[in-house]
């Protein structure tokens, strides 16, 4: 009887300190995630992408988008999985995704994403950064990786100021 008050005291303490958040979040207050776009601002963002961007094919990009989502999610407040949550990755430092553990080459770089440096990265991740963890072998197809930085750029924006 004891031993089984043991274990549950043991694995309730376990569960709280799980979903207390990471390691640096301790006496944090997370803002609550901002609410997804409407369809209305998603065609307004889209419209407001520069070349090439805007001549993507939003269907395309969200099937091509579907190799992402086994390590990958996008939506606000959406959590790190094997690789880290994607919204608001457009200006973003590289490696800056707070919560998440990025390789050291990935912490190390110096550069902001963009839809050029995520263009060149989703064609061949190692190739174009030596070191990342990344194990995606990359989108070959150069309209595929158009058509999938535009979805991105869409659906990972950040809702207009109020």
């Amino acid at each position: 009887m004891i031993r089984t008050a043991v274990l549950i005291a043991a694995t309730a303490a376990l569960l709280a300190a799980c979903s207390s958040g990471s390691e640096g979040d301790a006496g944090k207050a997370e803002a609550p995630p901002p609410p997804p776009l409407t369809e209305a601002q998603k065609v307004a963002v889209f419209e407001s992408l520069p070349a090439p961007w805007a001549q993507g094919d939003l269907d395309n990009g969200r099937r091509a988008a579907a190799r992402c989502r086994s390590c990958h999610t996008f939506t606000p407040g959406g959590s790190n999985m094997t690789g880290p949550n994607l919204h608001g990755v457009f200006g973003r430092k590289a490696g800056g995704k707070d919560g998440y553990n990025y390789s050291n080459a990935l912490k190390d770089a110096s550069f902001v994403w963009d839809g050029e440096r995520l263009d060149h990265w989703l064609e061949n991740p190692k190739q174009f950064l030596p070191g990342n963890k990344m194990s995606f072998p990359g989108v070959a197809d150069a309209t595929d990786r158009r058509d999938l930085i535009a979805w991105l750029m869409v659906e990972t924006a950040a809702p207009p100021a109020a």
